[in-house]
């Protein structure tokens, strides 16, 4: 390596020379620290780094020339260290350290959870990701390829100008996400994605559920709530029992009682299920049962809805929302008098601004024979 490509080097990957005996500054970098972190469902992915910018220090403008010059292509010995076939530290200063929470799939290969150097390898149509298990290091003076947790190769873009290089997260689910290098005119997307995310999630839960937030009953129906939306039937009927009956902390109302009539639903205890939304419906208020029959209608079944609002008109006559549901249920099921005469009274009854309007536009559509649903 002839001296100006060393010194390049030097330049490029931040090498320092001082005295032995020199005492620890702590001075203003010109490649500054930073560090970009998302959440991927219950996965945290992170990224900490050194930011060299387009403009050298002495504000030399390299545009045009970072790619295959300041950051040379393929792999380089960089004139220090033990390393003779050296990556590119993905910033500047210490090495790039990407950190995982949790096993991720990136670029469709496993890797576990860790901290890992992040280096690349350059190239004008195709770069190497390497994440080393060295994530202590300084830069790549001391790479070797037996640290390797993983390669992936990736196919670089062009992008919007930026001056700085930084890492972010883009295109992110609850399940994946890319995380792209930017720096200059390109960008390094790297796909990450979570192969199981709702595994991770029911873990994480029911580890929650054996500490304190499982001594809250609204907790429990929370989390039986969710296993139940995500098919985990077992759990939550565990939970959805617990939120019932487990001792200081079960109550029997309304919403433990219909979340445990769910659960017994979905695990084939028909009858048993029956009995408990009965017993649901008789601890009822009036909003809870004005919200299960609301519930009911949004599945479709009107005239199953339209009982449990006539069923609330007994149990709390003249009590608020009443009065809105027999008007939603009767208008339903196609009966826009009826629901017109309540409508009025509900429009009368309204205890803020906002639900006085609401019936009286309602009163408004009914007027034309308009169903209000």
């Amino acid at each position: 390596m002839n001296r100006s490509r060393t010194l390049l080097a030097a330049l490029c990957f931040g090498l320092v020379a001082v005295s032995a005996n020199a005492a620890s500054l702590t001075l203003p970098r010109d490649s500054q620290a930073a560090s970009v972190s998302r959440m991927i469902g219950l996965v945290k992915v992170s990224v900490d780094y050194s930011s060299p910018r387009v403009h050298a220090p002495n504000g030399t403008d390299r545009r045009g020339k970072i790619w295959g010059t300041l950051v040379p292509y393929g792999m380089v010995n960089l004139g220090f260290g033990t390393c003779k076939e050296c990556p590119w530290r993905a910033g500047a200063n210490e090495n790039t350290v990407f950190t995982t929470s949790h096993d991720i799939d990136v670029e469709g290969q496993k890797l576990a959870a860790g901290s890992y150097g992040l280096s690349m390898i350059p190239g004008p149509n195709e770069w190497t990701v390497i994440f080393s298990r060295n994530s202590t290091a300084w830069g790549s003076f001391f790479y070797d390829p037996a640290d390797d947790a993983l390669r992936v190769k990736v196919k670089p873009s062009k992008a919007d100008y930026q001056e700085a290089l930084s890492y972010d997260f883009t295109d992110s689910t609850k399940d994946q996400a890319t995380l792209a290098l930017r720096w200059e005119e390109l960008q390094i997307p790297i796909r990450i994605a979570v192969p199981d995310s709702d595994a991770v999630f029911m873990t994480a839960l029911r580890n929650e559920m054996r500490a304190e937030p499982g001594f809250m009953w609204q907790n429990l129906v929370q989390a039986s709530q969710y296993a139940l939306q995500n098919k985990h039937n077992e759990d939550a009927l565990e939970w959805a029992q617990a939120a019932v009956n487990r001792v200081f902390v079960g109550q029997e109302n309304f919403t433990t009682l219909s979340a445990l009539a769910d659960a017994q639903e979905a695990t084939g205890k028909v009858a048993e299920a029956k009995l408990t939304r009965d017993k649901a419906i008789s601890v009822a208020g009036p909003l809870d049962l004005h919200q299960y029959a609301r519930t009911l209608l949004a599945k479709g079944q009107k005239q199953e809805a339209l009982r449990i609002w006539q069923m609330n008109a007994k149990k709390h006559p003249n009590e608020w929302p009443v009065n809105v549901g027999l008007a939603r249920g009767y208008s339903a099921t196609g009966d826009y008098k009826q629901a017109l005469k309540y409508a009025k009274l509900a429009a009368n009854e309204a205890p803020d601004p906002i639900n006085k309007k609401s019936m009286e536009d309602a009163v408004k559509k009914l007027e034309q024979n308009q169903d209000i649903n």
